[in-house]
């Protein structure tokens, strides 16, 4: 598989990524947390040039928690499926639930850990990094 796939809940907003993948990560910090109403998010790093993004509706909105940092969202739905940062040009996070088909790695690590949440106990043997 060279690509793959993936769309908000409500469908309107779709994208298709060219694999291979840069990275895929579990992400703790609180800006996650918040936005995703979740105790990590699970992001898979992209060459930004390498997505293709179809908003023929029009619910693509970008949304800025800290500077020169872009959450993409339906306006629709709600559904967080993209970041950006200037801290890493050129690439293009998307949220990995939200593609459709297996992607061609397993999460590789935590990041952010020293903002887990305590009650979360995890199984895994993956690196945490802070």
């Amino acid at each position: 598989m060279s690509s793959v796939s993936g769309s908000c809940l409500c469908g309107k907003l779709r994208f298709t990524a060219n694999l291979p993948t840069l990275w895929v990560a579990h992400c703790h910090c609180t800006l996650c947390q918040k936005n995703a109403g979740a105790a990590f998010v699970t992001w898979a790093g992209f060459n930004e040039q390498d997505v293709q993004i179809d908003d023929s509706n029009k619910t693509l909105k970008w949304y800025s928690a800290t500077e020169n940092a872009y959450r993409g969202f339906c306006n629709e739905c709600g559904s967080t499926i993209f970041f950006k940062s200037a801290r890493w040009l050129g690439e293009l996070h998307i949220t990995v639930v939200n593609i459709h088909e297996e992607i061609d790695r397993s999460p590789q690590m935590h990041v952010n850990w020293s903002s887990h949440q305590a009650w979360l106990h995890l199984a895994d043997d993956l690196p945490k990094t802070s």
